[in-house]
């Protein structure tokens, strides 16, 4: 037996989300997002890219999900665009926008690939925009409505559900440094934003536990942060951003508490939440979603922002287009630190992957060595996390496609498939080749180097 080979039925997915992939944002009813009107601001978006044909995914995701059941993949995580199910963020559903995540869900099952549909992947309804976002106390009620909606249509068919992603991301993009909508800059929204998400949530889940069947759970980014030197100053900075990033999602709703960091970091703008608020949060769910990409080592910096944090660049490691270090460790420790911290809940890695300047296509061929070392040296990494009892049932990686990456556009690939932005021609890369073995031999083919 090889000695990375993964537990039994241990899911190999990929994943995408629904703005950075689909295209025709506005198509069959739907009603514009938030992303899509901040992509149409200009200089808000590098080379002022847009979502509107992205990967064209919603005309041909049938021809992408042949393309993952020729890799051998057992599920796939996808999210649902709000704004084509609530044209205006609530009211009366949109049968078409429905219609068509019926038909993703219907042609997955087909294929013998389990869905797994996230509610939420940064995509608010522009008109929910416009009457506060998640700033507004309401746009938990909202959510609920929508996930109901979503859960009534769909609910028999996918036994995967999640309901936010990476809501630090939204919060501190959104609200802190104002890269992604509604570019504000904003500490004392801030809190309120994190706090109605958790909210959000809650209410979600509650509305699957009344609709639905199977298991649900919260979507959350980690990066594991380290002390830059063992300085009494450096060593609470290191748990600062780490209450920042990571423990402001995971203590409410795993222990009903925000981290004490978090009053120091925000000041007088740091609220005070009601109880109720609190016991509503810590609704139970059935899995926790790691995504994870990197690490930081970190210093006590007094000029560093609310945080009085600053990163330290690890000179001579590698590093992917992003800038971020890659540190496969880093995958490990955190899922250790997360059994340690919260029991034994059982966890899914929902994204994992790298951006990496891909070659000109050689013969039909995209050679993407250091993407394949990428996944190789995550995947050891995490066998060894699986090795010393942390309950990891599942892999996604990150992203089926080359797609819209935000702020950057289409200048970071992602992609284990290579999607030419003119032409729209998928060419699986190498390491679609070398996740495929992976996936087809549960990684065994993990003791080998490619």
């Amino acid at each position: 037996m090889s000695r990375y080979e993964f537990p039994e039925n241990f899911l190999w997915g990929a994943a995408t989300s629904a703005y950075q992939v689909e295209g025709s944002p506005l198509a069959d009813g739907a009603g514009p997002s938030n992303w899509h009107r901040f992509c149409h601001q200009p200089g808000r978006i590098l080379n002022g890219d847009t979502g509107d044909l992205a990967c064209d995914h919603y005309r041909r995701f049938r021809e992408d999900i042949a393309l993952m059941k020729e890799l051998g993949l057992s599920a796939y995580r996808f999210s649902i665009a709000w704004s084509r199910v609530f044209p205006e963020g609530k009211g009366r559903p949109n049968p078409r926008g429905l219609a068509h995540y019926q038909s993703l869900v219907d042609t997955l099952l087909a294929h013998g690939i389990q869905p797994m549909a996230t509610l939420y992947h940064w995509d608010l309804p522009a008109a929910l925009e416009d009457a506060g976002g998640w700033a507004n106390r309401d746009s938990a009620g909202w959510f609920a409505d929508y996930a109901h909606a979503v859960i009534r249509a769909l609910g028999d068919e996918i036994d995967f559900w999640a309901t936010l992603n990476e809501p630090w991301v939204v919060m501190d993009a959104g609200y802190m440094s104002g890269v992604h909508p509604p570019g504000h800059v904003s500490p004392k929204e801030a809190p309120w934003v994190s706090h109605n998400l958790l909210r959000a949530h809650a209410l979600g889940v509650q509305a699957f536990r009344a609709d639905g069947q199977g298991r649900i759970g919260l979507v959350v980014n980690l990066e594991p942060k380290y002390a830059a030197t063992g300085s009494r100053e450096d060593r609470a900075a290191a748990e600062r951003a780490h209450a920042y990033m990571n423990r402001q999602y995971l203590d409410p709703v795993l222990r009903g508490t925000y981290p004490e960091e978090l009053a120091e970091i925000f000041g007088p703008h740091w609220p005070r939440f009601e109880s109720e608020d609190l016991r509503l949060i810590q609704e139970p769910i059935d899995y926790l979603g790691v995504n994870y990409y990197t690490r930081a080592v970190v210093k006590h910096d007094p000029l560093g922002g609310p945080l009085k944090v600053s990163a330290i660049p690890q000179r001579g490691a590698e590093h992917t287009e992003m800038g971020w270090e890659v540190y496969p460790q880093g995958l490990k420790d955190i899922l250790l630190w997360v059994k340690a911290r919260y029991g034994d809940i059982p966890l899914y890695i929902t994204e994992n992957g790298a951006a990496f300047a891909d070659p000109p296509p050689a013969d039909g061929r995209i050679d993407d060595p250091r993407r394949i070392a990428y996944y190789r040296s995550h995947l050891r990494a995490l066998h060894e996390a699986i090795a010393e009892g942390v309950d990891v049932r599942g892999y996604f990686a990150w992203s089926l496609l080359d797609n819209f990456e935000w702020a950057y556009g289409y200048a970071k690939r992602f992609g284990l498939v290579q999607v030419d932005p003119a032409s729209q021609q998928r060419r699986p890369k190498a390491s679609a080749g070398f996740y495929a073995e992976v996936a087809q031999s549960n990684g065994a083919v993990l003791d080998r180097e490619y």
